[in-house]
């Protein structure tokens, strides 16, 4: 790990290193309710997968966090997890090590493999498995030090599954409340991602209330992000930190509130995986930040 120490406190201080994939094997094949909405109304949008056009995305996204100063690291790229760069889901990043997941669908049920082997081989202490049902990392939203946001959607991450992370968090000393989320955003992370301290990107009215008045209590503000936007992933970002974030292109009106507010906003276009499942968020998963 370059010298660094491994584990993240938060997710919006300045970002040292991170876990990316490589897809060249991406393909759009029916894996969940955002692929699906694109594959069902191709006849009339005329969208259509382009596997080099993916990888020129991907390279700019990562031409991005190196020119930050990101040091990217990356799972290996397989044939048969042909979706294991979506880098997100298939462990989470915590304080106290990696946390590995355990994917419900079927395509990526053996992503864990990749990860395991990732962190293995770079001598990153593995903290827990998730065992007591299905859940993924874009489900574990740390959402400032101590405290923890933890979604299920069933058909991704089950209750059984976020109430047993829920339950490791709470044994480290930290606060974790876990909440229902529509199918139809996936992960947690297509609902909250944390920009600045105490400021989170959220679709407000796509959360439930109770949910919204918790953070409030907290003390966040939110950077509220239309839902015809989040349901498209707008809100799947990443903080890098310093008042910079990366953004996607089809994120306009979400991109011009943040630059209103002063961040340095980049937003390529991802759109060949933003249509094909996960955007920015999904891709990467934070191993070192700078603590709070």
């Amino acid at each position: 790990m370059n010298g660094r120490a491994w584990g993240i406190d938060n997710d919006y201080m300045p970002l040292r290193d991170v876990l990316l994939g490589r897809p060249d094997y991406f393909r759009w094949i029916e894996a969940g309710p955002l692929i699906e909405r694109t594959l069902q109304n191709a006849h009339k949008t005329g969208a259509t997968f382009n596997l080099q056009v993916a990888m020129a995305q991907h390279a700019e996204m990562v031409s991005i966090y190196e020119d930050q100063g990101v040091t990217c690291h990356y799972l290996d790229a397989d044939p048969v997890l042909h979706r294991n760069f979506f880098a997100r889901d298939s462990s989470a990043m915590t304080p106290w090590g990696a946390l590995i997941c355990h994917m419900q669908l079927k395509v990526r049920r053996a992503d864990y493999v990749s990860a395991i082997r990732f962190y293995q081989s770079h001598d990153i202490p593995i903290w827990q498995y998730a065992t007591a049902g299905h859940f993924e990392g874009g489900d574990f939203v740390i959402l400032e030090p101590g405290r923890v946001l933890i979604g299920y959607c069933g058909e991704r991450s089950e209750q059984a599954g976020a109430e047993q992370v829920a339950t490791f968090v709470r044994d480290q000393g930290w606060d974790a409340i876990t909440a229902p989320i529509s199918r139809e955003f996936v992960h947690m992370d297509g609902l909250v991602v944390p920009l600045a301290e105490k400021l989170l990107v959220a679709c407000l009215d796509a959360m439930e209330p109770w949910l919204v008045a918790q953070l409030r209590t907290w003390g966040f503000d939110f950077v509220d992000v239309p839902y015809r936007e989040a349901r498209n992933l707008g809100v799947n970002l990443v903080a890098l930190g310093d008042g910079k974030v990366l953004s996607m292109k089809g994120a306009s009106e979400l991109n011009d509130k943040m630059r209103a507010l002063g961040f340095q906003v980049y937003d390529p276009d991802m759109s060949m995986f933003t249509l094909g499942g996960g955007g920015v968020h999904c891709l990467c998963q934070a191993l070192c930040r700078d603590s709070v």
